[in-house]
């Protein structure tokens, strides 16, 4: 059988309809999320159900046809865009856009792949409960997407990574079979857990349909604030007391550095920003507290005062409100990035390295950075509490955006080199995808890589599941630092 004849029995299957190739039909389907990335499909589908995407995995496995899975299609790696081949389906789970159950004695909601993420938390809040997964691209991203990259967001501190908020999941595997792993258990010993391999995988292991997943009760207040830090090391320190202070209240602590603010206060004039860029670090900080206004205020009041006294804390903004509130979260999720794209574009990393050496990290890169590339800039921010920083570089003042990504292969190198040097990793929520697979044998020792390997050939042996994406194409090589 030829590709040719793979096109007639996905129309059938799917109805003409939901089985586009034509150029204008398919442009957004092929490019991923800042435009860098350009793939062709032999067609894009856009199948309604777990069925159907069933049907259309045996289709390509009786074809050989490799299958791209996406989700809301805002990844930031590349895991989503097919290659320039044009071989591939790429295969859209958008019209998987049902909540199927949502049960408030058991704390738990069942959604298909293609729900955005606002609709779910908004589904939660109906049933007076809370979705904690909080993203800046919530408004688009998709439930499948979210746990085919294991999603991380700003209240991993107190409610933990996508991975787990998840109880079951519901999977199509490479051979077509569906797998009902829909459970709503808390406690289930029965041997391997199949649902976290399937998680961060990137549909790479199989196509993810649908998963159940936690909830937890709403907060009867969330308490916004901005603190100024005169030291990278005083935002640590701080972040110790808050824990100890606030203890499980303490939902997001995200840091932001003098760089990325002063971006957003010379590129978005509009939004407020309540402390003067007078010092290196700041901290947007949330607490969610179950017993009030007036309780959470009296112990923000406390641990904050004790702190500003110790001199650890140089300034601090409470919001007086939703309004206020709102905008301090404007600030982090939507007006650092739109400063970013006005200053000319940035070279981005997604890393983690453990709490405790944020500061020395933070140090001997951003020395190394202006050794080796004078007058670069680094924009560091991003959830300080679980370690995880997006540590972006931007072009010397003096120099161009084109001049800074002409050296983006040095410079990625050079910044993964010291997150490994620091225990770190290089990718901390956005996954792999394309651009950093190549990456891994340098940074993963060998035994790791074949462990992944064989996990690939065991799950997909024909490679037909988002090939290209994760898995190295080589071996690790002398050079490993």
């Amino acid at each position: 059988m030829t590709k040719e004849d793979l096109l007639p029995s996905l129309r059938h299957a799917l109805g003409a309809a939901h089985v586009l190739t034509a150029p204008d039909d398919t442009a957004g389907y092929l490019t991923d999320r800042h435009g860098r990335l350009h793939g062709r499909a032999l067609a894009v589908v856009r199948p309604a159900d777990t069925a159907q995407v069933a049907a259309v995995v045996r289709l390509c496995r009786a074809h050989r046809a490799p299958i791209v899975p996406q989700g809301g299609n805002t990844g930031l790696v590349g895991g989503a865009t097919p290659d320039a081949s044009g071989h591939a389906v790429l295969l859209s789970l958008g019209r998987l856009n049902r909540i199927r159950a949502v049960d408030t004695d058991n704390d738990t909601i069942t959604a298909e792949a293609g729900v955005v993420l606002a609709r779910l938390q908004e589904a939660a809040r109906e049933a007076g409960r809370l979705f904690p997964l909080s993203l800046g691209s919530e408004g688009s991203c998709t439930v499948g997407g979210n746990l085919g990259t294991n999603a991380g967001g700003t209240q991993v501190l107190r409610y933990g990574n996508t991975r787990e908020l998840a109880l079951g999941l519901e999977v199509v595997t490479a051979d077509g079979e569906i797998w009902d792993g829909l459970r709503g258990l808390r406690k289930d010993n029965t041997g391997y857990a199949l649902r976290d391999l399937f998680i961060g995988s990137e549909g790479t292991l199989g196509i993810i349909t649908a998963a159940t997943l936690k909830l937890y009760p709403q907060p009867a207040l969330q308490l916004t604030a901005l603190l100024a830090f005169p030291a990278i090391g005083d935002t640590i320190g701080f972040l110790s007391r808050a824990r100890a202070g606030f203890g499980a209240a303490l939902t997001a602590f995200e840091l932001i550095s003098d760089t990325a603010l002063g971006l957003v206060a010379r590129h978005v004039p509009e939004q407020a920003i309540p402390l003067d860029a007078t010092q290196p670090w700041y901290a947007l900080l949330e607490l969610s507290d179950s017993e009030g206004e007036a309780h959470a205020r009296a112990r923000f009041e406390a641990v904050v005062g004790q702190a500003i006294e110790d001199g650890l804390v140089a300034d601090a903004a409470i919001a007086a409100s939703v309004a206020q509130s709102q905008s301090l979260w404007r600030l982090r999720d939507q007006a650092l990035g739109v400063a970013q794209q006005r200053d000319g574009g940035n070279l981005k990393h997604d890393i983690s390295v453990p709490v405790s050496r944020i500061p020395a990290f933070l140090q001997a890169t951003a020395t190394a950075l202006q050794a080796a590339f004078p007058g670069v800039r680094p924009v560091a921010f991003g959830h300080l509490g679980d370690g995880n920083l997006h540590y972006n570089v931007s072009h010397a003042l003096a120099s161009t955006p084109a001049a800074l990504f002409a050296d983006e292969a040095a410079i990625h190198r050079l910044v993964h080199d010291s997150v490994h040097a620091h225990g770190g990793s290089i990718s901390a929520e956005h996954g792999l995808g394309q651009l950093k697979r190549n990456e891994l044998p340098r940074y993963k020792s060998a035994v790791e890589l074949d462990l992944m390997r064989r996990l690939k050939q065991a799950f997909d042996p024909l490679g037909l599941l988002n090939p290209g994406k994760v898995l190295p194409e080589s071996q690790p090589d002398a050079s490993t630092p």
